[in-house]
């Protein structure tokens, strides 16, 4: 029997007691009423109000509540289910036998974690923002379940500097806190499509998830979540070496810095509040732009001293970082600074505020370009004198110059003796734009954003991240426009609304990973079978849109049918075993009584329906108010 199975026999995992348990058990009966939950929860005062607290916080603008019925129902049952057992935790195990583990700070984080989901969860809609909250809470509860169950071998590893190690753990104790985190969170009833992402939260790159689906942004939403609250309990002095990557995370999902900046000030206000409500400590967090302006700050919390001409070199290559260090190590009247790697050399240049940065152009992961781009989207990245090896020759170097806005590039086989020319145009530049700095010391602060984020979210307008087809927004784009040049030349329009049988229980049998390959399966043979001049979307969820301009109704059953049977042929590799799919299609032409696209919609789904309701894997065509079944 494995480690973590005996553990779940034995009964020594953290669980929640009393209301919280109570509520937990009759919530996974049928019958439950809303009245016996609501009696439940107003049985005990503290739960009472701290649902009140949530749901009235969750609801901004809208009639404040005080009674208990109505604050389950715009809760929902789940998120207080999984609530009750959080703030439950929270109270058994505000200290306990590991010497070692720092319990205040453990529940001051996982509120950080909680907070930053629901806020995260307003802005990106992939789950309840409160459901979020309460996944937040219990993101890091197998370390104090290991703290719980193993105080003294823990209390060793934390001594050592690696609680953190999911390896150490495994070594020490058989099990690693991952482990734990998610069978809690499968006792306490968190779905396995929040549970996921909160298992691969900490090695994103772990994942397998598809890029763009939604346990795949859910990971990252969590790993943000994760980062910003170390960026809020680090020491003062410490604070900005998160800032570079909290920037670059807060781009992945379309936050530039001034929305990332709104996110932490209102992520840092909540919690405060609700650390007051839960008896949680917490702390002072400068404001965003604050750090931003400032990210340096001395001891004794003065304002750093300026360097004249700070000299950042990033490079990972052996023989440049040689060349580098002979060149740039005789030059007066500098200082000089070194990172191996682009991300190290962005975290060094948040610290440092360099005036003149020479960059690589061939770092793996951030290369020079990359780091380039990430330093012109701050504020005061904009006025560092950049410059890159590389050879500019070909067009795409050119263009991934220009889009970096470099000052300088250097040929890497010219560096020893060019270099150290650029570098005295670069100290001229330096010494004009200090005295230009000091003349206007209220100079107005430029907002920065990613350089990519606007060009991405373009993108995700319109496609859907996970198949890579048209998105519903772009798909009914596409049907108004193939209906309005059908209005003026007469032609006929076909949709497909087509549908995956049974997908739910794909999901709930095999994980959202498996789920994302069948949709990705199912997509590429739809796109297989399409002709070239037509749309295919994706609904949402397991649902596709086929928009067939120039096609009529008989030849566009044909191709349905052929698409289904194509489907069916289909075979995802599951461990051991092949997983079979099919697809439920309904068909649907624009007829003279239809007075808009919305009819040609409703006309295919209910002949969707027809065929789901027949027994699937069929298809359905709707004619003249009539439905017909076909295969």
């Amino acid at each position: 029997m494995k480690a973590i199975e005996q553990l779940r026999i034995n009964g020594g995992l953290p669980s929640p007691k009393g209301v919280a348990l109570a509520i937990m058990q009759i919530s996974r009966r049928d019958d439950a009423t809303l009245e016996e939950i609501s009696r439940l929860v107003q049985s005990d005062p503290v739960t009472s109000g701290r649902l009140l607290h949530m749901a009235n916080a969750a609801s901004v603008g809208a009639r404040p509540l005080a009674s208990i019925p109505e604050a389950i129902i715009r809760l929902g049952l789940a998120a207080v289910r999984q609530l009750a057992m959080g703030f439950s935790l929270v109270d058994q195990y505000r200290s306990g036998a590991c010497k070692s583990f720092d319990y205040p700070r453990f529940w001051s984080h996982s509120l950080l974690m909680a907070v930053a989901m629901q806020e995260l969860g307003k802005r990106v809609r992939l789950a309840s923002p409160d459901e979020l909250f309460a996944c937040g809470l219990l993101a890091r509860i197998g370390q104090l379940a290991l703290a719980t169950l193993y105080p003294e071998e823990y209390a060793q590893l934390l001594q050592r500097g690696d609680e953190t190690t999911v390896e150490a753990e495994r070594q020490l104790l058989h099990v690693d806190h991952n482990e734990l985190t998610a069978v809690i969170l499968e006792d306490c009833g968190i779905p396995r499509a929040l549970a996921e992402p909160v298992f691969f939260h900490e090695n994103v790159e772990a994942a397998s998830f598809a890029e763009g689906s939604r346990p795949y942004q859910l990971t990252r939403l969590f790993h943000l979540a994760r980062r910003l609250a170390d960026l809020s309990l680090a020491p003062d002095e410490q604070r900005t070496q998160h800032i570079g990557e909290l920037m670059l995370l807060g781009g992945k999902i379309g936050l530039d810095a001034g929305e990332l900046g709104i996110l932490l000030d209102q992520v840092h206000a909540q919690w405060h509040d609700w650390s007051a409500v839960l008896h949680v400590p917490d702390g002072k967090v400068p404001a965003f732009a604050d750090l931003l302006a400032n990210p340096v700050a001395a001891a004794d919390g003065a304002p750093a001293a300026v360097e004249v001409s700070r000299v950042l070199w990033v490079a990972s290559a052996a023989p440049v970082r040689a060349m580098l260090t002979e060149i740039l190590g005789g030059m007066p009247d500098q200082v000089v600074h070194s990172a191996s790697s682009g991300e190290e050399g962005l975290a060094l240049a948040v610290q440092l505020m360099p005036q003149v940065v020479i960059a690589d152009s061939r770092m793996p992961g951030l290369d020079g370009w990359a780091l380039c781009r990430a330093l012109r989207a701050t504020p005061w990245g904009q006025s560092i004198y950049l410059i890159v090896l590389a050879s500019v020759t070909s067009e795409t170097e050119i263009r991934l110059a220009t889009e970096a806005q470099i000052n300088d590039c250097v040929s890497p086989a010219q560096a020893a003796r060019m270099l150290p020319l650029r570098m005295g145009a670069a100290r001229q530049y330096v010494k004009l734009l200090t005295q230009w700095e000091h003349d206007r010391a209220q100079l107005k602060r430029f907002s920065a954003e990613l350089a990519m984020s606007n060009r991405k979210l373009q993108h995700y307008a319109l496609i859907d991240q996970l198949t890579g087809l048209q998105n519903r927004r772009s798909g009914m784009e596409s049907l108004a426009q193939a209906w309005s040049m059908a209005e003026r030349s007469g032609d006929s329009v076909t949709m497909m609304m087509i549908d995956i049988d049974r997908f739910k229980e794909v999901n709930d049998t095999h994980g959202h990973a498996v789920g994302d390959q069948v949709l990705l399966e199912v997509a590429r043979t739809i796109r297989r079978s399409a002709r070239k001049e037509d749309a295919v979307c994706r609904m949402g969820g397991e649902e596709f849109l086929v928009i067939c301009r120039n096609a009529d109704l008989s030849s566009s059953l044909h191709a349905a049918e052929r698409l289904r049977k194509a489907v069916a042929s289909v075979r995802v590799a599951v461990e051991d075993q092949q997983l079979g799919v099919t697809i439920s299609i309904g068909l649907a032409a624009r007829e003279d009584g239809m007075a808009d696209p919305g009819a040609l919609v409703n006309a295919a789904d209910k002949a969707l329906y027809a065929a789901k309701k027949k027994g699937r894997n069929r298809t359905c065509r709707y004619e003249d108010g009539k439905l017909y079944l076909e295969g």
